[in-house]
């Protein structure tokens, strides 16, 4: 197994997680075969528990797995399916040391970081960088490995030993380090500045870790003294010395690599320049080139709770990215703050609630996702609302297949206080409960989680058609409440139809409402599985019913099974 393990320095959020899949793509498109795994430092477990304004979205595995959002960056990139196990926490790595020193596995030696957690790790990567990702037997042939964090934090210690002992085990030329560092231009001088990324080479080199390549983060294209500076002090080759700069979108980044043969620089150091081919990055050109040359767009109201923090939502945005470019169309993304639409905000926050409706009112589209608690639920309930009456295509995920049902009671059959027990748990009218199953004393892992089976109850429905009239669809879960089942006869009879369900046929999966052009609900999350180039069916229905493409599209792509 070759590795290719990218950290960073400096500060973080400069874009590593995005810097790594780009160098996968690249190897790629070189003829390998990529995996990836992500090193999360922190004692959590997994990322289930995590405030989504915290840490971002909690993206969802094909296993069920709770993981860090990069992993769904490196699943659109790579266009893989990982497992949980490709993301390691340091809660995994100690729960998992402490449990063979429970059952006595160490024969009862003193358990310390050094050897017995380092080892850990080291096997841990080890073993699963063999576990193919991409459909195909065998394991890949390089794998790419994300240490999140920054060098120098205190946390990220054991990993950094653990990684440096792997390189020294596996030989050099099975082990390439890029490290990815900022460079910063002080406003005053206007000078690039190298001396923040002399500092972090030199931590990681006192650490035992000497960087192959530099992946420079800068809002410019770097100077060339800039780039002999760093090359000097940081003892880089010049040509090692890559620059990521902005570009207009981050499709761009896999072809900045390849235009500064960073492919070549990588086999080089892993030895594999005599098996790999010229990277063939067309079809990817094609895409971030059609991207740039969109000048329509479409507006979409996204209505939601942690609007604010907008990577709590980042595999929706990358769905409507995906879907809105299917369609030439650039996204235009208005975020709404549920708790904006409420009535008390007329009274609290007058000019925030006129913003909030005027903009929902201009939208040609209207996305509630998913989220947790009872915040904004009010202000979602008034979006979909206003969607249905109004002939808006609407589209809830999770939480906002669950408000359109607690609406749809509310307005339609007329029990005012129709609720979900997650909000009220003495409503007199629960549509929307706890599922059986569930636990109420531990939140980790304790949801119906990962990918499950959706049965279409009939073909002569618009989901039906965009899945192409499949029997079935897989797609993944993260939910603790559903439909109470013993309501569906009476919605169902004042006309909303629940289309999809699960194999037992008494847990609700996708609801319409034949009467709306488009006007759907779906208990799964469909954007987990949107991929550049394939984007999720429903996003592509909801952004087709928006700019009016929908019957057209369905009359020219019939069911097929």
């Amino acid at each position: 197994m070759k590795y290719v393990l990218v950290t960073g320095g400096v500060v973080s959020g400069l874009g590593k997680g995005v810097t790594a899949s780009s160098i996968g793509v690249v190897l790629k498109a070189c003829g390998l075969r990529v995996t990836s795994i992500k090193i999360d430092p922190y004692l959590n477990i997994d990322a289930g528990t995590m405030s989504p304004f915290e840490h971002g979205e909690v993206f969802v595995l094909d296993d069920g797995g709770e993981v860090d959002l990069d992993l769904g960056n490196y699943e659109r990139f790579l266009d893989v399916t990982l497992t949980r196990d490709n993301n390691i926490t340091t809660g995994k790595i100690y729960q998992s040391v402490l449990d063979k020193e429970r059952r006595g596995d160490y024969l009862g030696e003193t358990i310390q970081v050094v050897p017995h957690i380092t080892d850990a790790i080291k096997t841990w990567v080890e073993s699963i960088s063999l576990i193919p990702v991409d459909g195909k037997e065998g394991p890949a042939d390089v794998c790419v490995i994300e240490l999140g964090g920054t060098v120098g934090d205190i946390e990220s210690r054991p990993f950094i030993e653990a990684l440096r002992q792997l390189s020294f085990s596996v030989g050099q030329e099975n082990f390439c380090l890029i490290h990815v560092s900022l460079i910063p231009i002080l406003g005053v001088v206007g000078e690039q500045k190298t001396k923040p990324t002399q500092h972090s080479v030199r931590d990681l080199r006192g650490l035992g870790l000497t960087p192959h390549l530099l992946a420079c983060r800068s809002a410019q294209p770097l100077l060339e003294n800039t780039k002999e500076k760093l090359s000097q002090l940081c003892h880089v080759a010049a040509g090692n010395i890559l620059n990521i700069h902005d570009v207009p979108n981050i499709w761009h980044i896999p072809l900045l690599l390849r235009n500064q043969n960073a492919h070549h620089s990588i086999l080089q150091q892993l030895n594999l320049l005599s098996i790999a081919m010229p990277p063939d990055l067309r079809d990817w050109t094609k895409m971030a080139e059609t991207y740039d040359n969109l000048t329509n767009s479409v507006r979409i109201a996204m209505v939601g709770k942690y609007v604010a923090f907008t990577d709590s939502y980042l595999s929706v945005v990358k769905a409507l990215l995906h879907a809105c470019v299917a369609c030439s169309l650039k996204p235009s993304i208005d975020w709404i703050a549920a708790s904006d639409l409420e009535d008390d905000s007329a009274t609290l926050t007058p000019e925030a609630h006129a913003a909030a409706w005027e903009t929902l009112k201009n939208a040609a589209c209207v996305l509630v996702p998913g989220g947790f608690g009872d915040r904004g639920v009010k202000g979602m309930i008034l979006a979909a609302k206003y969607a249905r009456e109004n002939n808006v295509p609407y589209l809830g995920i999770c939480l906002g297949m669950q408000i359109s049902v607690i609406e749809f009671a509310r307005s339609v059959l007329s029990l005012e206080r129709a609720d979900s027990t997650e909000f009220d748990e003495h409503t007199p009218n629960p549509v929307v409960v706890f599922m059986p199953e569930g636990s109420r004393t531990h939140m980790g892992r304790t949801m119906r989680l990962g990918c499950r089976r959706t049965l279409f109850q009939t073909p002569d429905c618009i989901t039906s058609k965009l899945y192409h009239n499949s029997e079935y669809v897989d797609e993944r879960h993260r939910h603790r409440y559903e439909v109470n089942p013993d309501v569906i006869g009476i919605l169902e009879e004042a006309g909303l139809k629940f289309v999809g369900k699960d194999d037992s046929g008494r847990r609700m999966e996708i609801l319409e409402l034949p009467s709306h052009p488009f006007y759907v609900g779906v208990q799964f999350h469909p954007e987990f599985k949107s991929r550049p180039g394939k984007p999720s069916a429903l996003f592509l229905g909801l952004i087709l019913a928006a700019t009016g493409q929908l019957e057209t599209y369905l009359d020219q792509h019939p069911n097929t099974s």
